[in-house]
């Protein structure tokens, strides 16, 4: 039966674990996405689920357990956070170049040092070359419908990769918000029955894992595992619209707001969106052509139908919530600039750093932000490429 809940984002990502009731989930609980384990660990005692909760000694052995328990033939999940994710780190590349499919929360939270426990992207935007599918959610439900997506997007038989899903710590994982949820034969429908591809407990045909190869072999097998990502984007989209069919709500590459008239634009990522959304509608009120891109998904990165989307845009100004420290620009800048480099005609770009630790976004700083593209759309010359949004001077 389907209801609608209040709940938060850290809860709702539980539910869809509850329901997608995965084989194996390793635990060890950080900082914001704690509650997430601690709401499962407590459907696994109740007996509303078959999983098996693993309780181990670090982020390491969590991500470490995970990868052998897919490599055993499994459906694996998972969450963390910041530092945790960042422990991690060994273990990410493994699981996508052993292309083991399985699912990782990930509440978004700043890196250490100085200690933070509040959002931002650089944890998840630090590993965004590991080989993992990478979806940014807005908001409690999407991280829900994210999370039931990331299953059979995963186990696409011309994919086999590892997804992470990430939400903005505190602002989504501890707000309570309205979440309509699926029936539980509906999710169990949805997902399908895993299947699994060489597992390592099939005694009769064994094989072998994690295998050395030299620069004889390595080479092919991350071709293989760059074409995997590629055919992805297919199965993110074909997903997509088979979820939408469902629920009711479909999901693409991105999600267009007010962009088909707009002169300028922002492109943004996760929580701030609906922030900028109201933004928006006030400059609209004003006569204002102003719109908006929120990217859902990063990796694959959808440079041909962003290109696309915003080739009719005068000027946009794009939003990163992490930076890149010596780099030109945040990441989502970096990567857009580059899928417009060949595109004709494309927009003007410019790039706000902004809501480090967790620092608010309000709307004056997203009307400077706007301020400046229009600028940039009527004719002025970008003399600043990357700006920073709400810093103390």
């Amino acid at each position: 039966m389907r209801k609608v809940v209040a709940i938060t984002g850290n809860g709702a990502a539980a539910e869809a674990m509850r329901q997608i009731n995965p084989d194996v989930c390793a635990a060890y609980p950080i900082t914001p996405s704690t509650q997430i384990v601690e709401n499962f660990s407590q459907f696994v005692a109740d007996g509303l689920v078959d999983t098996e909760l693993i309780t181990v000694e670090s982020e390491h052995s969590a991500q470490s357990a995970c990868v052998g328990a897919a490599a055993a033939g499994g459906r694996v999940m998972n969450a963390t956070s910041s530092n945790g994710l960042a422990l991690m780190w060994e273990i990410l590349y493994i699981a996508s170049g052993s292309r083991l499919p399985m699912v990782l929360t990930v509440v978004n939270r700043a890196l250490s040092a100085p200690i933070n426990i509040h959002a931002d992207h650089g944890d998840q935007m630090g590993c965004r070359d590991t080989g993992w599918i990478q979806f940014y959610s807005e908001n409690a439900q999407e991280q829900y419908d994210n999370l039931l997506q990331a299953i059979p997007i995963s186990e696409e038989m011309n994919v086999r990769l590892p997804v992470m899903v990430g939400m903005d710590g505190f602002i989504i994982s501890h707000s309570i918000e309205r979440l309509e949820m699926l029936a539980d034969e509906e999710v169990k429908d949805f997902i399908g029955e895993y299947k699994p591809h060489y597992p390592l407990l099939d005694v009769h045909n064994p094989v072998t894992y994690g295998p050395v190869a030299f620069h004889d072999y390595y080479f092919e097998a991350k071709r293989q595992q760059i074409e995997a990502m590629s055919c992805a984007k297919n199965a993110i989209l074909d997903v997509g619209k088979r979820f939408g069919k469902l629920s009711g709500r479909e999901y693409g590459f991105f999600t267009p707001y007010k962009l088909d008239d707009a002169d300028f634009a922002i492109v943004a990522i996760g929580s701030s969106c609906g922030t900028i959304r109201v933004a928006v509608d006030q400059l609209r009120q004003k006569g204002v052509k102003a719109g908006l891109l929120k990217l859902r998904c990063f990796r694959p990165f959808p440079a041909r139908e962003l290109a696309e989307a915003l080739s009719a845009i005068k000027a946009v100004a794009v939003l990163d919530r992490s930076d890149t420290f010596g780099g030109v620009g945040g990441p989502l800048f970096s990567e857009l600039r580059s899928a417009l480099y060949d595109h004709e005609p494309r927009p003007q770009l410019c790039n706000y750093v902004y809501g480090l630790g967790g620092r608010e976004l309000d709307l004056d700083q997203i009307f400077k932000a706007f301020e400046k593209a229009q600028q940039v759309a009527e004719g002025a010359a970008i003399e600043q490429v990357v700006e920073y949004l709400g810093v103390r001077e």
